[in-house]
């Protein structure tokens, strides 16, 4: 198996006045959260987004470590809906002392290009930022941060930097390289 160099970028915010929204896109796109630790759901969402930029970490999870991840205090699942569909989502993972990471954010190839992605980071920045209301006995978010890299989208870095990120750490790592799943095995071509 081959090896390619993989860049990944950490940003963060130590302020919610660091957060600079994106306006919201036309249309009938709906932001919520999905309250019900459901591991079918966010696998499909996982699957559906990372698809096609070899998001494989949380393929092999079973129904189990899902559930086990999903039930944790304080982790949330924001989905951007337009029409009704789910085209998109932002996963919170609160960590000590008032640290959130946004641990993943994207959009399912079909909704990409539609100006929904700058909505959804900085409406889940925002809840970031406000995820102590939420759970009472959380130490309130002191600092929100992320990590990208060079699988992921074109334009995600600029996304994360116009939201008001600000880059904290790089590393280029040597990866093994992998074919694109899809949300189910051989669903793109790459």
């Amino acid at each position: 198996m081959s090896s390619v160099p993989v860049t990944t970028w950490s940003l963060e915010q130590t302020s919610p006045a660091d957060l600079l929204p994106a306006a919201a896109p036309e249309g009938d796109v709906r932001i919520a959260r999905a309250e019900v630790p459901s591991p079918e759901f966010s696998r499909y969402l996982y699957a559906s987004v990372g698809g096609d930029i070899r998001w494989t970490d949380r393929l092999g999870w079973t129904y189990a470590r899902w559930q086990e991840y999903l039930d944790r205090p304080g982790v949330e699942t924001w989905v951007a809906y337009d029409r009704g569909t789910p085209g998109g989502y932002v996963e919170l993972d609160p960590q000590d002392e008032g640290v959130v990471e946004i641990a993943y954010f994207g959009l399912v190839p079909a909704f990409r290009g539609r100006r929904i992605g700058g909505h959804l980071l900085s409406y889940g920045t925002a809840r970031a930022w406000d995820l102590a209301e939420r759970w009472p006995g959380r130490t309130p978010t002191k600092r929100v941060w992320l990590h990208t890299c060079s699988k992921d989208g074109e334009f995600a870095m600029d996304n994360y930097q116009r939201r008001g990120f600000k880059l904290f750490d790089t590393k280029v790592e040597l990866e093994p390289e992998v074919a694109a799943p899809g949300p189910w095995p051989g669903a793109y071509r790459v």
